[in-house]
């Protein structure tokens, strides 16, 4: 047992504990909104709580029904054999992001494996499969995401100049799909446990989840307006491989700064059936801590601010600045039993 490398852009793996510490004592079911790589969900689901994981990326869905949702199935020698038996399928990934993201024979594996993946009989074999592929596509991807321009990527999968220019060498972008599936199949594996709860993963909209989910406390990590995480533009070329067809950006994607304070206004005055709302923010983002304040007062007179220096990096290049994480622990005063 224990969370698995997962890669995640704002993923919340390095601070968890201390969010941990900060959920209330008496809860037992927590609601994670935006779960993202789920390192969240992953703490509170080893915490004992009954948890509820919600995120619009596939994807991130699919980590959440394999790493929260499921309780006891992992990829066994049988099936790592069905996944990746077969020839190369000039598909989907093949006719449309070959030299975009992958070479050729990359791209005719994706699709072949893919195929193989959806005739596993078990969701959430096939749930783990296709987010142990995340891992190995990510693995292989220059900078960990899908927004490098092709040129670059080829530049920088080239070890001998990359080693001349960079210092690095980077073989693991050459190391095929089903090294890195192999290679963290059994930390992938090992992370599957019963915490004698249901648990649930949702692939929703976060205002339906809302409508439909019911907890003691709902966590809210949205994207970070302001920043440069766009969640779609990293990692939505995933959800075009899961789903056979190219992604379309989401409605509500918290990136805007001329309507941020709305979506937040919009998204506070939804949430008064959770007695706990807590939410994670970042001073370099928007709104600052302030604004939020005076959204948050509308709702509840008991608010505590919580911080602690933290710095996020998209890439490698970027010098860490010296943010504050924030978490807003908010008890929802108008709440009836």
């Amino acid at each position: 047992m224990g969370y698995p490398t997962i890669n995640y852009i704002g993923n919340k793996e390095k601070i968890v504990q201390w969010i941990s510490s900060l959920i209330p004592t008496n809860v037992s079911t927590f609601f994670d909104a935006f779960c993202g790589g789920c390192s969240v969900s992953y703490m509170a689901k080893e915490k004992g709580l009954e948890v509820y994981s919600n995120d619009i990326l596939k994807i991130n869905y699919l980590m959440a029904l394999a790493l929260i949702e499921n309780k006891d199935q992992v990829i066994d020698i049988d099936d790592l054999a069905k996944i990746f038996s077969g020839e190369p399928q000039k598909g989907f990934m093949y006719k449309n992001y070959a030299n975009q993201y992958y070479f050729p024979k990359e791209c005719m594996d994706l699709d072949m494996i893919r195929n193989n993946i959806l005739h596993l009989k078990d969701k959430y074999k096939r749930a783990l499969a296709f987010t142990l592929m995340r891992r190995a596509m990510i693995r292989k991807m220059p900078y960990s995401r899908f927004t490098i321009k092709w040129d670059k990527v080829v530049e920088l999968r080239n070890e001998e100049l990359s080693y001349a220019k960079y210092g690095r060498r980077r073989h693991y972008h050459n190391q095929s799909f089903q090294f890195h599936f192999e290679d963290n199949l059994q930390q992938y594996n090992n992370a599957v446990f019963d915490n004698g709860k249901t648990n649930k993963a949702f692939n929703l909209d976060v205002y339906d989840a809302i409508r439909l989910i019911n907890a003691d406390v709902i966590y809210l990590d949205p994207p970070y307006a302001g920043t440069m995480n766009d969640y779609f533009g990293f990692y939505g070329l995933l959800d075009s491989y899961i789903n056979n067809e190219k992604a379309q950006p989401f409605e509500h994607n918290f990136m805007d700064k001329k309507t941020i304070l709305a979506e937040f206004e919009r998204l506070f005055s939804s949430l008064g059936k959770y007695k706990y709302w807590m939410l994670s923010y970042n001073s370099r983002s928007k709104p600052s801590k302030e604004e939020l304040l005076e959204l948050l007062s509308k709702y509840s007179n008991s608010i505590e601010v919580h911080e602690m220096p933290y710095a996020y990096r998209v890439t490698g290049k970027e010098k860490k600045q010296k943010d504050i994480e924030y978490l807003f622990l908010i008890r929802n005063t108008n709440y009836e039993e």
